[in-house]
């Protein structure tokens, strides 16, 4: 493999002002509701600074970036709030989980709510008051004869002016209900928000007070004053940026002198007062229990209290680490199936997990700020490389093939000569980019907003690109995602989260030059699915009908696409005239709980009848519902040993539980590859790595799969090992029996050894001297005491089976036998891989003139030397390149 190593892509990150997790707990699971408690769908939602909202799945450790609603101009997220409604149980026994319901602020006087089955906000409410700098949800107590229910709670804000306005959230609506508060002070800020009860509302403000006021009537039950900073030489009011509830009514405050105080939640007088900071406390996160509190300022730190013992009510720090290299601006816990985590994060953009319960006896674990899907594409033939984010799209151009540059002895002379902007563009409008892609030829460009899709046609004359724009404003509504097939024929689009369309472009030439123009969309329809009514009655609904994977095959005659919930649709193209095959699949639309409307039939066809047209593949029913996300659809590029099929395609699927699935879509089954190669058969090193596989590139029947931290190498055309590597892998275990398996780590980092001290600090040199140096993160993927009891995989001890089916495999396998992936002498390698490039953004392949004058004639051999030489562009964004503003230091503090 060829590779140029790009850092001058940009990708700005973005801070993370707010996190919230749908649930903070779940209770103790027993046997008996054990299948109960895997429907509850638990999402942890991040708010960050340019607009996003981030919808992760914590997947027991394994951290999947589901879903990103992008932002639009002068948004920002400065506050997330989830309402979830109590259980109910159904005449059939069946249980209904209480409905997620997810609101987001941005210092502005509106509060949104977000429909996550359509990737956009679902309305706004504002009111007769300040910008709102805090918002709270009012909590049911069933235990309790309050008179608060699903049908009647409210939303609680503060705002910049002092007040108190009640937001309506009843009937599945948002509406402005009433200013509860109005403080005679118009400088009064509130900017915390927590609730003791149902009914008592505990506000932190900026006059270095904490009010507790009575939900039902607005009276002020309890006003708590903190005192004046002195810090300084003057006196000035302590601004008390976070409140906090434990379970037995205490109250826990977070202000800027750098204190964490407790206040009895009985009399409401301060019980203890810690100086754990060394300037302003943030943010403030408690246990389900009560027993631990966590703390996070502006000195970086991470700070961890517990209860002193044989001391009723009072607390002592434990310990404090400095896990962000930022402020600590937000965070969140989450207690239930084995995990017992927090999740925080601030101007650094990088999610940080650490344990809570395992504080001290397991690692933290730093999330990437990258998107999971890459935000790049490329257009081989033209060798440009196309990055985009927030409204901006830019456009590179890479003229010489690597081969070229290393033959040069002035290669480190030249190698930035090898880069050339050729275009900025400016996507108008309101919303950010949510997609975008370019044809082979670079010729024509797609990219798509929340409420539109944009088309721009490129042409290069002389080295300069000249950029005009393709008409698709008559049709478009926005999308989440689009694709442009290989033969520059078609584009295909995701609308509303889970509506796949597709348009014919059309080239026409006349004697100014190729123009596009595209045609009409139709809507290719989904298998309808048997989904229980009482799973999408619940929870989030059918979010997890969101289509987050398409691809085209090489030849653009079958459209695939999967969704969050592992279900693959499929389309095969018709020529004019050709019978259509039809099995009695019905069509879905999984946004509708009732039976199709007569317009989604399941024998409808995209396209005239004259023409091409798209209809569903006979065996699509077929493939199987997958046990986990897929992350990767990819076809393969062309036929190779061991997936040869004149009929069909390879379509290779990888999951986020790092299941490598081959499947023949045209014949709706498994390929033989995948029947012998099961999960315990691949490398441990692919296994055990922590981070998610991002995307895949094709070198005849080598899949590079990459992810942010890795570059692996799988040779599909050979086998990983025989059964008696197997039988060494399971120490001689009969095949199909159960096995012990060991504890799961509790979400974040893998357990420590014993006599852990701490990771080992590592820096880079930086500028044209090497006199600066920076902290080097180090990712988790390489970290052998991490790997064992987090791979984010399923802790049911199921039965291994032979056969095609798909199956659950076990999490605990070792390593390949005495086989390192090398191959033998004379044979190919099996496998290969590294951590040398990190983190990556994406890699995008490039084709070489001599490449594409010989791409028709050239066979794909078996051997090594048979192979096409592959080119790419390999884009990072080390974590020195962040942009983040300024960070305070303490006294005797420095830059190191």
């Amino acid at each position: 493999m060829d590779i140029h190593r790009c850092r001058f892509v940009p990708y700005p990150a973005s801070a993370i002002n707010a996190v919230a997790f749908t649930h903070s707990s779940l209770p103790a699971v027993s046997l008996t509701k054990k299948h109960l408690q895997k429907h509850i769908q638990v999402r942890l939602a991040i708010g960050r600074a340019n607009g996003d909202v981030e919808i992760w799945n914590p997947l027991n450790g394994a951290w999947h970036q589901e879903l990103v609603i992008s932002g639009g101009k002068d948004r920002s997220v400065d506050g997330l709030v989830w309402v979830t409604d109590p259980d109910e149980e159904m005449l059939d026994g069946k249980i209904i989980h209480g409905k997620s319901r997810l609101f987001s602020i941005g210092y502005t006087t509106t509060v949104t709510e977000w429909d996550l089955e359509k990737a956009r906000a679902k309305t706004h409410a504002s009111g007769q008051h300040g910008d709102i700098w805090c918002l709270g949800a009012q909590p049911l107590n069933p235990s309790s004869k309050s008179a608060v229910t699903p049908n009647n709670r409210k939303l609680v804000a503060g705002t910049v002016d002092g007040n108190l306005a009640l937001y309506s959230i009843e009937d599945d609506t948002l509406t402005f209900h009433k200013t509860l508060i109005r403080t005679p002070s118009k400088k009064t800020r509130i900017v915390s928000i927590a609730f003791q009860s149902s009914n008592v509302v505990i506000v932190g403000c900026s006059n270095s007070t904490i009010c507790a006021y009575d939900m039902r009537s607005g009276a002020l039950l309890r006003q708590m004053t903190l005192g004046t900073d002195l810090t300084g030489g003057g006196s000035k009011n302590i601004i008390v940026w976070s409140v906090k509830c434990l379970p037995n009514g205490d109250i826990v405050s977070g202000d800027s002198t750098g204190q964490v105080c407790i206040w009895d939640g009985r009399t409401y007088t301060q019980a203890q007062r810690m100086q754990s900071h060394t300037q302003d406390v943030l943010c403030l996160a408690v246990s389900a229990d009560g027993s631990k509190i966590v703390s996070g300022g502006m000195d970086r730190r991470t700070a961890l209290y517990e209860p002193m013992a044989k001391q009723a009510g009072r607390w002592s720090k434990v310990f404090h680490r400095r896990y962000h290299g930022h402020d600590v601006k937000a965070m969140a816990s989450f207690e239930g199936r084995g995990m017992s985590i927090v999740v925080s994060g601030g101007p650094d953009a990088s999610p940080v997990v650490f344990p809570l319960r395992g504080a001290g006896k397991e690692h933290h674990r730093t999330l990437p700020h990258l998107p999971q899907n890459a935000t790049l594409q490329s257009a081989p033939k033209a060798r440009f490389v196309v990055s985009w984010w927030g409204n901006e799209i830019r456009v590179w151009h890479l003229p010489n093939p690597a081969q070229t540059l290393l033959d040069d002895p002035h290669t480190d002379a030249n190698s930035h000569k090898n880069r050339k902007l050729l275009a900025q563009i400016i996507v108008k409008g309101e919303s950010n980019i949510t997609s975008a892609a370019i044809n082979q030829d670079g010729t024509l460009l797609v990219a798509s907003t929340a409420t539109d899709l944009k088309a721009f046609q490129f042409d290069v004359t002389g080295g300069q690109l000249r950029i005009k724009k393709v008409d698709m404003a008559a049709f478009s509504k926005g999308a989440t995602k689009v694709e442009i097939s290989p033969n520059s024929l078609w584009v295909s689009w995701v609308e509303d989260g889970s509506k796949v369309m597709i348009a014919k472009v059309t080239a026409a030439s006349p004697t100014t030059g190729t123009s596009y123009t595209i045609s009409g969309p139709s809507k290719l329809q989904r298998l309808r699915r048997q989904i229980p009514k009482n799973i999408l009655l619940g929870g989030l609904g059918c979010y997890d009908r969101n289509v987050t994977q398409m691809a085209f095959s090489p030849d653009s005659r079958l459209l695939c696409v999967a969704d969050l919930a592992g279900y693959i649709d499929t389309w095969v193209l018709r020529a004019p005239g050709e019978k259509k095959q039809v099995t009695g699949g019905e069509a879905d639309d999984a946004n509708e709980l009732s039976d199709a409307s007569s317009d989604d039939s399941s024998d409808e066809e995209a396209g005239d009848a004259g023409s091409e047209r798209w209809v569903r593949n006979p065996k699509a029913a077929l493939l199987p519902k997958l046990t986990s996300t897929p992350v990767v659809l990819s076809f393969a590029s062309a036929p190779f040993p061991g997936h040869q099929d004149d009929d069909d395609y390879s379509l290779l699927v990888i999951t986020t539980m790092k299941q490598l699935l081959v499947f023949h879509p045209l014949q709706g089954a498994l390929s033989d590859w995948s029947r012998r190669n099961t999960y315990a058969k691949l490398p441990e090193q692919f296994r055990v790595t922590r981070d998610l596989v991002k995307g895949v590139l094709w070198q005849g029947p080598r899949a590079w799969i990459y992810g942010i931290s890795f570059l692996f190498m799988v040779d599909l055309s050979q086998d990983f090992g025989g059964d008696k590597e197997i039988m060494k892998l399971k120490g001689g275990q009969k095949h199909g029996t159960k096995r012990k398996r060991e504890g799961l780590a509790s979400g974040a980092g893998g357990k420590m050894d014993k006599h852990y001290i701490g990771p080992p600090n590592v820096k880079a040199a930086l500028g044209p001297d090497g006199t600066e140096w920076a902290d080097v993160e180090m990712a988790d993927a390489d970290d052998a005491r991490s790997v064992g009891a987090s791979s984010g995989l399923e802790d049911d001890d199921d039965d291994d089976t032979d056969g095609g089916e798909l199956q659950r495999m076990r999490d605990d396998q070792g390593t390949n036998g005495d086989d390192d992936g090398t191959g033998k002498e004379g044979q190919k390698s099996k496998w290969w891989h590294t951590y040398q490039y990190r983190p990556i953004l994406g890699i995008v392949p490039l084709q070489s003139p001599q490449e594409e004058a010989n791409a028709e004639s050239r066979e794909v051999g078996v051997a090594d030397a048979g192979l096409p030489p592959l080119e790419v562009a390999l884009v990072e964004r080390p974590s020195w390149d962040v942009d983040v503003p300024p960070r305070y230091f303490a006294d005797g503090e420095w830059e190191r």
